[in-house]
């Protein structure tokens, strides 16, 4: 695993590279800049937060931590504490082990949001790592209202070796969800990970679809363990916030799988949807391939946008 996940570090470095142009220099100049931490040299780095789109609500926790660590530390000089600073960006990022219980357990997944923010291929790849694991995966092909979803799925689905319900366009998404919840038990299946429809411009349609598919799975399959992961397009920034607020609004959220997170300077969304919403980043995608889908770890992420030594992606 060790080589992989060294890989993904220094893809990972080199996709926040201009979130890293953003944030990190605007913060590295008012460490040199300001002789005292004084209110002005506070205010400047909440700034630079917010603009880096770390989001108000994340930018005051990391501000006010720093704060009560100088105050007990007795620092007085800037420099000193921009470690200190990275300390607290990382504890706002922190993901809990329980995050991944569904490795553990029977789950069925919903991945769900809008169309264009790589949702089919994140279904495709979360597929491969959970069948690396050792796991019993089913997909659920319940977008069937994108022509070309099927088609991409069976694709992943061949290329991670396996099974897949569903599929056929203009099918009735909630009768594949029944199909496959019953294929799951009968298969006695570890992970039934289903794709779901992405369009947000019809709410109300959307958002029925979505409860009936959570009805037929409280109905069929009880006591299933359960998640519903938003996949979110790291280069939209506050958009990607939106998203999961209005799908929020009619699903429990459980966690997130940021996609695109390479080559966008908005990589500070991160933060922002974390501790705005308190649902976890629990995926981040830096690429196209099977292997550029990876859970988030909070240390490799802070390491990676300041630059540090690897850290993190430590070997599984």
């Amino acid at each position: 695993m060790g080589e992989e996940k060294k890989g993904f570090f220094s893809r990972l470095k080199a996709g926040l590279a201009k979130t890293r142009d953003n944030i990190v220099h605007g913060i590295d100049s008012v460490f040199n800049g300001f002789s005292a931490i004084d209110d002005e040299f506070y205010e400047e780095l909440e700034e630079i937060l917010i603009m880096g789109d770390i989001g108000v609500n994340a930018t005051n926790e990391i501000i006010e931590r720093l704060k009560v660590q100088v105050k007990e530390k007795h620092i007085k000089e800037p420099k000193e504490s921009k470690q200190l600073l990275i300390e607290s960006i990382r504890e706002q990022m922190r993901v809990e082990e329980t995050a991944y219980e569904f490795e553990n357990r029977q789950s069925v997944i919903l991945v769900i949001g809008v169309n264009g923010v790589g949702k089919t291929t994140s279904v495709g790849k979360l597929a491969g790592i959970l069948k690396d694991k050792g796991k019993k995966v089913l997909i659920a092909a319940a977008d069937t209202f994108r022509a070309a979803a099927g088609e991409q799925l069976a694709e992943w689905a061949k290329r991670a070796g396996v099974d897949l319900v569903g599929g056929e366009q203009g099918s009735d998404p909630a009768s594949v969800i029944y199909d496959a919840v019953n294929a799951a038990k009968a298969r006695n299946v570890d992970v039934l990970l289903c794709d779901t429809a992405g369009r947000l411009h019809n709410k109300k349609n959307l958002m029925e679809e979505l409860k009936k598919m959570n009805r037929i799975i409280d109905r069929e399959f009880p006591g299933v363990h359960r998640e519903n992961l938003i996949v979110l397009d790291g280069t939209t920034g506050q958009n990607a916030m939106q998203q999961a607020r209005e799908f929020g609004e009619v699903a429990d959220l459980t966690g997130i799988i940021l996609t695109k997170m390479d080559g966008t300077a908005k990589g500070g969304i991160a933060v922002a949807i974390q501790s705005e919403l308190k649902v976890p980043v629990k995926y981040i995608g830096v690429g196209e391939t099977i292997e550029d889908l990876q859970k988030f770890d909070s240390d490799a992420f802070v390491n990676a946008l300041f630059d540090l030594e690897a850290g993190g992606y430590k070997n599984d």
